[in-house]
C-alpha cells in the first residue's frame, strides 16, 4: 500500500471517527431528552387523572407522584377522569385493582388492555405511594407506561404513551448522522488525496531518482527540489549525498588509476632485476651485490607505496582519539627522528601552543613535510620547522616550486618533472592534506624570498590555550 493511500485512509478514518463520535453523542443526548419528556408527560397525565376535576393541586400532593383520594373509591376516579384521554389515540390509561383486575381502559383506538405484571400488582397493593416506568409493546408499536399506586393499597393507575413519534424522530436523526458521516468521509477522502498528492509528490520523485541510481549505477541524478519543509530538505540532502558519492567514486577511480600507474615503475624495475638475476653466473660479485641492493630498495619502495595507498584509501587513522598535545614537544620528537635517519640538522622553533588533535597522524604529517624537504634540499643545510599560533611550516633551501607545480603540490601521485628521478610515491603530501582536512585546517605551499620552499598547514585552535612566546 502506497504512502499516499495510507494518508488518505488515515484522514478518512479520523474524520469518520470524529463524525460518528459527535453523531453518537448527539443521538444519545436527544434520545435521553425525549425519554425524559415522555416520562414527565406521563407523570403530569397521571397527576391530572388521579384528581377530581374540581380538586387539583391539593396541598400535600407529592411532586411527580400521582395524588390520591383515599376517601374516594377507585371506581369514582374511573368514571370522572379516564375520559380525559379518550380523544388522544397516542395515549392510554387504565385502572387496576390490587388483585390485578382491570377496571377500565381509555384512549387507545379500540378496546386495548395495558399489560399488568408482578411489579404493577405490588404497586397496586402497596400501602405507600409508589410508581414505576417501563417500555411495553402494544400493537402496533412500543409504548412508555407509568404505573402509579394510590398509596392506600386499593389499586393503581396505569398511563401509557406511544413512542412512535420519538422512534421516527430518532430514526431520522440516525439516517442524517449516517449521511453526514458519509459526506464528511467523501470530503475527507477528496481533500486527503489532494494533500497526500502534494506531500508525496516530491517523495515520489526522490524514490524514482533512487531507483534510477539502483538500476543504472549512475550518480549523475538530480532530484527537483522545492520548498523548505522536511521533504524539501530531504531532496536537498539526497542531491548533496549523490554529489558526495560521485566525488568519492571519482576519487577512488583516480586513486586506483594513479596507484596502478605508480606501481608499474617499481614492478618494472623488479622484473628487470629478476631477469638479470637469472644470469647471476655471468655477473661479478660487485654486480650481484648491487643487484641485490637494488632489489631490496625497490621492494621497500613498493611496500611503502602500497602502505600509503591503503592508508589514504581507507582513512585508517580516523579512529585515533583526540588528545591535547603540546605542539613544541611533538615537533621536537619528529625532528629528532628525522635527524637520526638523515644525519641532517632539523631545527624546531615553536611557541607554547596546545592543540587537541590525533598525535600519530600529526607526527606522520610533519614527518612527511620534513622528508619532502630533505629530499629536495641538496644544500646540506638545516631544515627549519616553525610553529606560531597553530601555523606549522617546514622551510628548506632547495630549488623551490615552479609556477606550474604550486597548484598541484598536494595532489595524489603528483610529482614534478625534477622529482621524477627522486624516490617516492607522490603520496606523502597528499597524506598531509588528508590529515589536515580531517582536523579542519588548511594546507599551503609557497616559495621563500631568499630561495627554497615553505610547505605547511594551519590548524584551528582554542585561543584561550594558545600563547605566543617563542621558545
Amino acid at each position: 500500500m502506497s504512502l499516499r493511500i495510507k494518508i488518505v485512509l488515515a484522514l478518512v478514518a479520523l474524520s469518520a471517527t470524529a463524525t460518528m463520535a459527535i453523531g453518537f453523542f448527539s443521538y444519545r443526548t436527544t434520545a435521553k431528552v425525549l425519554s425524559e419528556q415522555i416520562d414527565q408527560s406521563l407523570v403530569a397525565t397521571a397527576n391530572r387523572l388521579s384528581q377530581p376535576r374540581n380538586d387539583r393541586n391539593r396541598p400535600g400532593d407529592r411532586p411527580g407522584q400521582p395524588s390520591s383520594r383515599g376517601d374516594l373509591p377507585i371506581e369514582t376516579i374511573q368514571g370522572r377522569s379516564l375520559d380525559q384521554v379518550a380523544g388522544n389515540i397516542d395515549s392510554a390509561a387504565q385502572l387496576i385493582r390490587s388483585d390485578g383486575v382491570v377496571l377500565g381502559t381509555q384512549g387507545l383506538s379500540g378496546s386495548v388492555t395495558l399489560p399488568v405484571d408482578d411489579t404493577d400488582l405490588a404497586i397496586a397493593s402497596s400501602s405507600s405511594a409508589e410508581s414505576a416506568f417501563r417500555t411495553v409493546t402494544i400493537e402496533p408499536g412500543n409504548y412508555r407506561m407509568l404505573t402509579a399506586g394510590n398509596g392506600k393499597g386499593r389499586g393503581a393507575l396505569q398511563v401509557a404513551r406511544s413512542l412512535a413519534e420519538n422512534e421516527a424522530l430518532l430514526a431520522t436523526l440516525r439516517a442524517r448522522i449516517v449521511l453526514a458521516a458519509a459526506f464528511v468521509m467523501a470530503i475527507a477522502a477528496a481533500l486527503g488525496w489532494i494533500i497526500a498528492r502534494q506531500v508525496t509528490l516530491r517523495l515520489v520523485r526522490l524514490t524514482s531518482a533512487a531507483e534510477r541510481v539502483t538500476e543504472t549505477g549512475s550518480l549523475e541524478v538530480q532530484v527537483p527540489v522545492s520548498g523548505s519543509d522536511e521533504t524539501g530538505r530531504l531532496g536537498t540532502a539526497f542531491n548533496e549525498m549523490l554529489a558526495a558519492l560521485s566525488r568519492s567514486k571519482g576519487d577512488q577511480q583516480r586513486l586506483v588509476q594513479d596507484a596502478g600507474h605508480e606501481l608499474r615503475t617499481p614492478l618494472t624495475s623488479l622484473r628487470t632485476n629478476v631477469f638479470t638475476l637469472r644470469r647471476s653466473e655471468e655477473l661479478s660479485a660487485d654486480q650481484r651485490s648491487q643487484l641485490l641492493t637494488d632489489l631490496e630498495g625497490e621492494t621497500e619502495e613498493l611496500t611503502r607505496l602500497i602502505n600509503e595507498v591503503v592508508e589514504l584509501a581507507t582513512d585508517q587513522r580516523n579512529d585515533e582519539p583526540l588528545q591535547e598535545v603540546v605542539v613544541a614537544d611533538l615537533l621536537s620528537r619528529v625532528a629528532t627522528k628525522a635527524t637520526q635517519r638523515s644525519g641532517r640538522e632539523v631545527i624546531v622553533q615553536s611557541d607554547a601552543t596546545k592543540l587537541s588533535l590525533q598525535p600519530r597522524g600529526m607526527e606522520r604529517a610533519v614527518g612527511n613535510l620534513i622528508e619532502n624537504a630533505l629530499k629536495f634540499d641538496q644544500t646540506e643545510g638545516p631544515i627549519y620547522v616553525n610553529c606560531v599560533v597553530g601555523r606549522i611550516e617546514v622551510c628548506d633551501s632547495g630549488p623551490g616550486f615552479t609556477d606550474a607545480d604550486l597548484p598541484h603540490v598536494f595532489d595524489r601521485f603528483y610529482r614534478s618533472t625534477e622529482a621524477r628521478s627522486q624516490p617516492g610515491s607522490g603520496l606523502g603530501l597528499a597524506i598531509v592534506a588528508d590529515f589536515v582536512q580531517r582536523q579542519g585546517g588548511t594546507v599551503f605551499a609557497e616559495n621563500r624570498l631568499d630561495g627554497g620552499a615553505v610547505v605547511g598547514f594551519q590548524l584551528q585552535l582554542d585561543g584561550e590555550k594558545a600563547t605566543h612566546t617563542i621558545s
